[in-house]
C-alpha cells in the first residue's frame, strides 16, 4: 500500500500531464498564425498563454525548487511581438511538465512541508502548496485556451470535432 507522500508525488505528477495533454488538444490544432492570433479585445493569444505557463512553472517550480537557475521575464510573456516558433514554444512546455513531474516525483515526506517562498507568491508557505496553487494557475488558463481555439476555429471541422 502506498504512503500519502507517494500518492501525493503519483498524483500530482499525473495532474500536470493531464494539463499538458488538454493543452495540446487544444492549442495543437492551431496554425501558427492562429496560435499568435487574439480574436478579442482583451485577454491574450494562444501563444501568450503557452509563454506565460511555461515561465509560470519554470520561475515557481523551476528556478525555486529544482533550482533549475531560470531567470523569468514575466511581462514578456505577455507583450513578446516576435511569433516565435509554434513548435518550439510548445517544445519548451513540453519540456517544462516533464521538468516540474521530474521535481514532483524527487519529493520525499519532508520535502513537501519544507519552506517555500517566492516573489508575486505570498499565499505558498510550503512546497506542496506551490505545486497545487501551479496547478491550478496552469489549469485556469487551459479553460482560457480552450475558449480561444473554439472561437479561432469557429466554422470548421475541428470546432465541431472538439465540441
Amino acid at each position: 500500500m502506498a504512503d500519502l507522500s507517494s500518492t501525493i508525488s503519483s498524483d500530482l505528477a499525473a495532474y500536470y500531464e493531464y494539463i499538458a495533454a488538454h493543452t495540446h488538444e487544444w492549442v495543437d490544432p492551431l496554425t501558427h498564425e492562429q496560435f499568435w492570433h487574439n480574436p478579442f479585445s482583451f485577454g491574450n493569444s494562444a501563444g501568450h498563454l503557452i509563454l506565460h505557463m511555461t515561465g509560470n512553472l519554470n520561475y515557481y517550480i523551476g528556478a525555486r525548487i529544482a533550482e533549475t537557475g531560470y531567470i523569468r521575464n514575466r511581462d514578456r510573456e505577455f507583450t513578446e511581438t516576435e511569433k516565435l516558433d509554434k513548435a518550439k514554444v510548445m517544445h519548451a512546455f513540453d519540456e517544462t511538465i516533464a521538468m516540474v513531474v521530474a521535481t514532483i516525483r524527487k519529493q520525499t515526506s519532508q520535502d513537501w512541508m519544507a519552506p517555500y517562498s517566492a516573489e508575486r507568491e505570498p499565499e505558498a508557505a510550503e512546497r506542496f502548496m506551490i505545486f497545487l496553487r501551479c496547478a491550478g494557475h496552469a489549469y485556469h488558463h487551459v479553460g482560457q485556451l480552450i475558449f480561444l481555439s473554439k472561437e479561432l476555429t469557429r466554422g470548421s471541422k475541428l470546432s465541431s470535432a472538439s465540441s
